[in-house]
């Protein structure tokens, strides 16, 4: 993935958009936008302020309410999966006499504002996780459409202002997010359209685009925080979350401070800061995207994205064969171009041999790629055997056909870094390929015959299709025609060549479809068992 697209740069905005700027422009192009001092009417920025009397106001007009809190074993840093944090029920009076206890202890004690940064120590987070009642409100409703759930801060709902430019949408929800001491949320993303807005206090919230999905490693779509990373926020082990390191290059930053807004796109992953008694109100609500789609389709949505999914997971697989190319390319030798006699003898090159070859009229580049596949062939094919076809021992295959446990990064590895033969076709110009092709039907059929049939990789299938792909675009249909006829020609068994061409391209999308369950939806397959399984079931129902 490359970096940053400018397009995707957090915009700023002094002025408030009108509702038809914001649902023709803002809103559809799915971009954070921050609206400085949009909500600075609100009377909650007056009444809430905790620095001016704004505790003892929350607790006079909402005391009475029970409010669902989080009390989380990882405080100060709250993470979304439910093994890390339990809800309790926690009167709205009692958190409120907290943040005042905490206020006066911090006004006594000259206590220094905690800097957004929040890189906490771990002296910092003992003394934190100390504090018996270290909970956050999150997500307390003031408001929500849900007929069946109970709002108990909606007496507040008088203090808050519907922003005029998010116009006629349906607001889904309004919520409360209330921290006593300085917090942190998990890195998630939500399923509805965001408009945080900072009545006091100071955020810094850090964002990351959905494409961002895969170096976040999302928890499991089938979980029930399958909106959060997994990535550990403090400490973050790279050994198992690789992909992780590079997240910072795609991430954007913006503090927020009372009476700004910040619109978060759905679908936008985002970790908040939140300084001491910071206090925020949020509006959730639907997409368009997501309220025109229509149930019934979702099955063909869901397989146009997968598809979508795959076929630039493929592309990005084969452009690391961009850097195994330059490097990778064996020496020529002289002795393998001997034709298919070379198993039987190892005299050297006759000059009559080395008229043949010019007679195919290869230029230089093209003689050289057809000795390096020739090379390959011939040291990973055992030569005892070779006149049998079943004979041969390929030792470069890429597949582990015994279905071990691996982990999709290890068999790509094999299936994509490995592989020499895939390198070479990927190098090649696909005319030149052609050439070399047919120099092989007419000198090395048993050769080639060895290359498709049994060291032709999942991921060397890929390139070599794509290659007849770009052969085909350059010629006419007489000419793919003769080029097919005299390729398969050379084959005992012209399905069983097809069938190892299909089953290694089949193969190669099996595991990029496999990366994209890992990557985008933390799901892992073990695709060699997996695979290996289906293509028995195939056989077995197919009579075979």
């Amino acid at each position: 993935m490359a970096q940053l697209e400018d397009a995707l740069r957090i915009r700023h905005f002094r002025r408030l958009p009108s509702s038809e700027e914001f649902s023709a422009e803002i809103e559809p192009s799915n971009v954070p936008a921050v609206f400085y001092g949009a909500i600075k009417g609100w009377e909650a920025i007056s009444k809430w302020n905790p620095s001016n009397g704004g505790l003892d106001y929350l607790q006079e007009r909402a005391g009475s309410a029970v409010v669902e809190a989080m009390l989380s074993k990882s405080a100060p840093v709250f993470y979304g999966d439910l093994r890390s944090h339990e809800r309790v029920p926690v009167p709205f009076s009692t958190f409120i006499t907290s943040c005042k206890s905490y206020q006066k202890e911090a006004s006594t004690s000259n206590k220094k504002d905690m800097d957004m940064e929040l890189a906490y120590s771990k002296e910092e987070q003992t003394s934190l996780l100390d504090i018996p009642d270290f909970i956050y409100l999150a997500q307390v409703p003031i408001l929500s459409a849900k007929i069946e759930e109970t709002c108990p801060l909606e007496n507040l709902r008088g203090d808050l202002e519907m922003p005029n430019f998010l116009g006629n949408n349906t607001i889904e929800s309004i919520n409360l997010w209330m921290n006593r001491a300085s917090s942190r949320s998990s890195t998630h993303y939500d399923p509805h359209h965001n408009l945080l807005c900072i009545v006091a206090g100071c955020k810094r919230v850090v964002l990351w685009p959905p494409s961002s999905s895969p170096l976040l490693y999302p928890m499991p779509v089938y979980g029930e925080a399958s909106n959060h990373s997994a990535v550990d926020l403090v400490n973050p082990d790279f050994s198992v979350h690789g992909r992780a390191l590079t997240s910072k290059e795609y991430s954007q930053e913006i503090v927020l401070h009372y009476g700004d807004a910040l619109f978060i796109p759905e679908g936008w992953f985002h970790q908040v800061d939140s300084h001491d008694l910071t206090v925020a109100v949020n509006f959730w609500w639907k997409s368009c995207t997501i309220s025109n789609m229509v149930e019934h389709m979702d099955a063909y949505y869901l397989r146009r994205i997968l598809s979508r999914l795959v076929d630039k997971e493929m592309s990005d697989m084969l452009r690391s064969l961009e850097g195994c190319s330059k490097g990778g390319n064996h020496a020529p030798k002289t002795d393998v171009l001997k034709g298919d006699s070379y198993f039987e003898s190892n005299d050297p090159i006759t000059h009559a041999e080395q008229s043949i070859l010019a007679s195919d009229s290869l230029e230089p580049h093209e003689l050289n790629v057809l000795y390096q596949i020739v090379s390959l062939v011939h040291e990973n094919l055992s030569p005892s055997s070779h006149g049998e076809a079943s004979g041969f021992t390929p030792k470069v295959s890429g597949i582990n056909v015994d279905g071990d446990q691996k982990s999709n990064a290890a068999v790509y590895s094999s299936i994509v870094l490995n592989n020499p033969v895939a390198s070479i076709l990927w190098a090649v110009d696909p005319l030149a390929l052609q050439k070399v092709i047919l120099s092989m039907v007419n000198r090395f059929p048993r050769t080639l015959e060895a290359l498709v049939i049994h060291m032709l990789s999942p991921t060397a299938a890929e390139v070599l299709t794509r290659k007849f792909d770009e052969m085909d675009k350059e010629t006419t249909k007489e000419q793919q025609s003769e080029f097919y006829q005299q390729f398969y020609s050379v084959f005992d068994d012209q399905y069983a060549a097809m069938d190892s061409i299909l089953h290694g391209k089949e193969f190669f999308s099996f595991q990029a479809f496999c990366n994209v369950l890992d990557k985008y939806l933390g799901v892992f397959v073990d695709e060699n068992r997996t695979y290996h399984q289906k293509a028995q079931l195939r056989s077995d129902r197919s009579g075979n």
